[in-house]
C-alpha cells in the first residue's frame, strides 16, 4: 500500500480530524497545568489533505537557570515547543512509537490559552519553526481551558499563511516592504476545519449514555423498517438543561470584554511609536534639506569663484535617520483583537436576546 504523504505533499490541507483521544489528553495535560501554558506534540498522518491525529505527549518543563533567580515559567512552557532538550526528546518519543508500530509522524504540536489570549510572539515562532524545520504540513492545535471549563469545548486548528512564512523568514515588516507583499493581520494565522473522530465503539456508547437501561424485557424487532428505526430518537437524547433561563451576563463574556480593550490599547501604543517614528523622521529629513541646499549655495558660490566645489553626499556621514520599528506586533495585536471580538460576537446574540426579553421587568418605565 502506498504511503498516503506521496500523493498529498503538493495538495493544501483540508481539515484537521483528531481523535477523541488525543482531546482528552490534551484537556487533561491542559487542566493540570493551568494557569501556566501547556504544550506537546501531536503525531498522525496525513490522508488525501485531511491531517488525522492520531496521538500525543506532553513536552517535558524546561529548567532554565537565571541570572537573578528568577524565571519566567509561562515564557518557558511557550517556548518548550522550540526549545532544543524538547526537540531531543520528541524524537526519542516518535522513534520509541515507531518501534511499537504506531503512527509516528510529526502532524503538530498544541498548545493550551485562556481567554483566548494566544496570538503572539511565542506562538508565531512555534509554528514557523515546526513549518520551516519539522514538516511544512503541520499544525497547532490550540486549546482554552477557560471556554472549555464553560461547557462548550475550544479548540481550533491553525497554520501561518505562506504570505506570512515568506515575510517572516526575510523579517521584513516595515511599512514599504507589507505595502508591497499586501500582508494583512488577517493573513497571519489560516484557520482549518476540525472534526472530532470516534471509534465505532465508543459511537455506540454515546448514544446508549442518555438512554436508562430497560427495566422489561427489550423486544426483538418485528421488520426490516422496524429494526432500521432509530428507538433512541423517541426519547429525549438529554436531560434538560435550564443554564439557558439565567439572565447573568456570562462570565467569560465580561472577560472577554476587559482584554479586548487591553489589546486595544496595546494597538494604541503601537501606533504612537510609528507616529513618533514618522515625527523623528521627518524631522530629520528637514535638517538634510537645510543642509542640502545650504550646500548647494556654498557650491554655487564657490563655482562663481572658481573654487573646487564641496561634496554633496556629505549629509550621510552627518545624519542618521531614524530606524523604522517592526510592523509585526502591530499585526499581532490587530489579529488578537480580531480573536477577541469573535469571541464576544459569539456570546452577544444569546445574552442580548434575553435581555430583549426581559426588558420589561429590568426597565418597567420603558417597557413596549
Amino acid at each position: 500500500m502506498a504511503d498516503p504523504t506521496t500523493y498529498t505533499a503538493s495538495s493544501p490541507l483540508k481539515g484537521v480530524q483528531v481523535e477523541a483521544l488525543v482531546v482528552m489528553k490534551i484537556t487533561k495535560h491542559s487542566s493540570q497545568t493551568f494557569p501556566t501554558i501547556a504544550t506537546g506534540a501531536l503525531v498522525g498522518m496525513d490522508v488525501n489533505g485531511i491531517l488525522e491525529v492520531t496521538n500525543c505527549f506532553p513536552f517535558p518543563t524546561v529548567d532554565v537557570p537565571s541570572q537573578d533567580g528568577h524565571q519566567d515559567t509561562s515564557n518557558l512552557a511557550a517556548a518548550a515547543p522550540r526549545a532544543k532538550a524538547n526537540v531531543a526528546y520528541q524524537a526519542e518519543m516518535i522513534k520509541h512509537m515507531r518501534d511499537v508500530n504506531v503512527d509516528a509522524n510529526n502532524v503538530g504540536w498544541y498548545m493550551s490559552t485562556n481567554m483566548g489570549n494566544f496570538v503572539n510572539l511565542n506562538t508565531i515562532e512555534n509554528q514557523f519553526f515546526y513549518q520551516r524545520d519539522i514538516n511544512e504540513r503541520t499544525v497547532a492545535l490550540v486549546y482554552d481551558v477557560n471556554r472549555s471549563s464553560q461547557g462548550s469545548l475550544s479548540l481550533h486548528a491553525f497554520r501561518l499563511s505562506p504570505q506570512f512564512m515568506s515575510s517572516y523568514r526575510e523579517n521584513k515588516f516595515t511599512t514599504e516592504s507589507l505595502q508591497k507583499s499586501g500582508l494583512r493581520y488577517q493573513d497571519i494565522l489560516v484557520e482549518l476545519p476540525l472534526t472530532i473522530h470516534n471509534s465505532h465503539l465508543l459511537t455506540s456508547l454515546l448514544h446508549q449514555l442518555p438512554t436508562p437501561p430497560p427495566s422489561e424485557e427489550l423486544k426483538f424487532p418485528a421488520d426490516l423498517a422496524d429494526l432500521k428505526s432509530d428507538r433512541l430518537t423517541k426519547q429525549p437524547p438529554f436531560d434538560p438543561n435550564y443554564d439557558a433561563l439565567d439572565l447573568s451576563i456570562d462570565p467569560f463574556l465580561e472577560k472577554t470584554c476587559d482584554l479586548l480593550l487591553e489589546s486595544i490599547e496595546a494597538h494604541h501604543t503601537e501606533l504612537n511609536n510609528h507616529q513618533y517614528y514618522q515625527r523623528s523622521l521627518g524631522r530629520e529629513q528637514a535638517k538634510i534639506t537645510a543642509w542640502q541646499q545650504k550646500r548647494k549655495a556654498e557650491n554655487a558660490a564657490r563655482v562663481a569663484a572658481k573654487q573646487t566645489p564641496l561634496p554633496e553626499d556629505e549629509w550621510q556621514r552627518l545624519f542618521k535617520l531614524p530606524t523604522e520599528p517592526s510592523r509585526l506586533e502591530s499585526l499581532l495585536n490587530s489579529r488578537q483583537v480580531e480573536q477577541y471580538a469573535r469571541q464576544v460576537d459569539g456570546f452577544t446574540p444569546a445574552v442580548s436576546g434575553k435581555m430583549f426579553a426581559v426588558k420589561s421587568n429590568l426597565l418597567p418605565g420603558e417597557g413596549a
